[in-house]
């Protein structure tokens, strides 16, 4: 079963990622330098994209499950407000979901339809719901897993459970939605504050290759050394502080 806590890019995942960074990494030492060797020097530092890159996909699949989660404890809470046991619910699932998430191969679906399978075969619906919890790590997976139990064994009401827990989530998704539009122009601002000292230099350095000049040669090159790892760091801290979690 999928362990939504990692994520391992494809070999031509991992390839382009490569290449793209090496590419970007060659370029802006070019822009810094004007020098062919310190180019090339600097080009394997593309291969730390790959590890960015999956951290990226990383948070956004864990945001989508996320947030097909809550979609289906919606859908759960309309079929147990219908009559349905739980089980048949569960069963019945993964056709009730499938035209709200109109994606066959997300991660949520599969799940649904594991399941599913599963309940068919016998296996206690706790039980599904707890290894859920476990791989996806999520506070509102984990939360509705430990409520289910409860309430399985020691009653309670399970329709009330699943229609609260889904309004917590649906509460939270529309924070985050909020502060995501919030610092959408911060993010965008700081993306341009992180091209422009390259797109300066590579500006100064074709325009006014003389201007430039002290700094390929002797003390100049420690100091542009110095200041391109000074950059580096600030962008490296931008992004840090832009990812917010609510």
């Amino acid at each position: 079963m999928t362990d939504y806590t990692r994520l391992e890019l494809s070999r031509a995942q991992r390839v382009r990622a490569i290449a793209l960074g090496c590419a970007v990494s060659f370029a802006a030492a070019w822009l810094a330098s004007r020098h062919p060797v310190v180019s090339a020097a600097a080009a394997p530092a593309g291969w730390l994209y790959p590890r960015l890159l999956r951290d990226r996909l990383l948070r956004k699949r864990r945001s989508k499950l996320r947030l097909h989660f809550n979609s289906m404890l919606q859908v759960l809470s309309s079929l147990l407000s219908a009559g349905r046991s739980v089980e048949n619910a569960f069963l019945s699932l993964e056709r009730e979901l499938t035209p709200l998430i109109a994606d066959p191969a997300s991660d949520l679906l599969r799940e649904v339809r594991t399941m599913g399978n599963r309940i068919r075969n016998g296996e206690p619906l706790e039980g599904l719901l707890r290894d859920f919890s476990r791989r996806a790590a999520l506070e509102e997976v984990t939360g509705f897993a430990e409520a289910f139990a409860v309430c399985k064994r020691a009653g309670g009401d399970l329709v009330d459970i699943v229609r609260r827990t889904a309004g917590l989530i649906g509460e939270r998704l529309e924070v985050e939605l909020e502060v995501a539009v919030m610092i959408a122009q911060k993010r965008f601002e700081a993306r341009i504050m992180m091209g422009m000292p390259f797109a300066f230099i590579g500006f100064l350095g074709f325009f006014a290759p003389e201007y430039m000049a002290p700094l390929h040669q002797g003390a100049g090159w420690l100091l542009l050394a110095v200041c391109l790892a000074l950059l580096g760091l600030c962008c490296w801290w931008m992004t840090k502080i832009m990812r917010i979690e609510v």
